[in-house]
This record gives structure tokens, sequence and C-alpha cells, in this order.
């Protein structure tokens, strides 16, 4: 019989999506606050692959991806979620706005893979706990990225996956560092 193990340290990263630059900093500070500094921060990038966000949040979207420093457990990100979700609610009431503002996704990379929080359920998703499920967005090889059939049309592009490379060779390091296989 094989025993569980614990699991290993994963890499916090979150995704911020708006349209406001004061907004992205604001969301960036409170995220550092919250899960300590960033390690790597990704350029801004154009959202313009759906229009879901739209309606709530305007025109002229852009998403940013944080790489935090300090690893978290993977089990852990279903709080995560939840707590951004709260942030969401906290930076549209301190904007005075009666419409959302940011759109904040955390998720973590392993060694083999991009997992991301949601709480939309699907066929492919996993429930984890209090209705959030884990989304697999890609899977890594030694130098690459692979995308699924399910994966998000902005995550199969060229700057994103780089973006996510080099965060797990990040990761990588930092588990060596700790001892970690």
């Amino acid at each position: 019989m094989a025993e569980p193990k614990p699991f290993s340290p994963v890499k916090l990263i979150c995704g911020i999506i708006t349209s406001g630059e004061n907004i992205f900093n604001t969301a960036e500070e409170c995220l550092i606050s919250l899960y300590g500094p960033a390690d790597l921060k990704s350029p801004y990038f154009k959202f313009n692959f759906t229009d879901y966000y739209e309606k709530q949040m305007g025109k002229d979207l852009k998403r940013r991806f944080l790489s935090f420093k300090d690893s978290i457990f993977p089990e852990n990100i279903s709080e995560i979620k939840l707590r951004t979700n709260e942030l969401e609610e906290e930076l549209r009431k301190g904007q005075k706005m009666n419409r959302r503002v940011v759109n904040l996704d955390p998720g973590y990379i392993t060694s083999s893979a991009l997992i991301m929080a949601t709480a939309k359920d699907f066929a492919h998703r996993i429930p984890l706990h209090h209705g959030i499920y884990a989304h697999l967005e890609l899977l890594f090889s030694k130098k690459e990225a692979r995308t699924l059939s399910w994966t998000y049309p902005d995550f199969k592009t060229e700057g994103y996956q780089k973006f996510f490379i080099e965060v797990r060779r990040i990761y990588i390091s930092q588990l060596s560092n700790y001892g970690f296989p």
C-alpha cells in the first residue's frame, strides 16, 4: 500500500485583468502585502481574445501576471482564490465603482504544470474546496509549454508561455535550493 506523502511547495502566480494603471498598481500592492514580494512580473498583455469581461469592466483591458517569491502548498489555492475574490470587491468599493474594476486569477506552477483556480465548473475542472476548482492550463517539458484542448486562447500565446517558462525555471531553482529533488 502506498502511503500518502505531503505535497511539495508550489510557485504562486496571480493574473490581474483591468484597464486602469492605478488599479494595476493598487492590486499589485495588495497582493504583495498578502502573499509576499513578487520575484517576476510579466509585461502588460492586451486582453483581447474574448469580450467576456467587457460588460463588467469596460474596454481596453490588459492582463499582467505576478510570480511570488514565497512558495505555497497546493492545498491552499482554494483559500487564496476566495481571498482574491474578496479583494476584487474591496478594490471595487475603494474605487467607488458600481461595476467590477479588476479580475484576479491566482494559480500555481509546478515543475510539470500550470494550474489556475476558478469558481466556474466545467467537465475538465477538478473540485477542490468551497466551490473552487483546479483548471489545468499548461503542461511543461524541459524547455516548452504544451497547451491542451481547453487551454484559454491567451495562454496559448508566445508571450504568456515565455513568462510561465521563466517562472518555472525560477521555481525549479528555488526547489533545489531548499533541498527538494
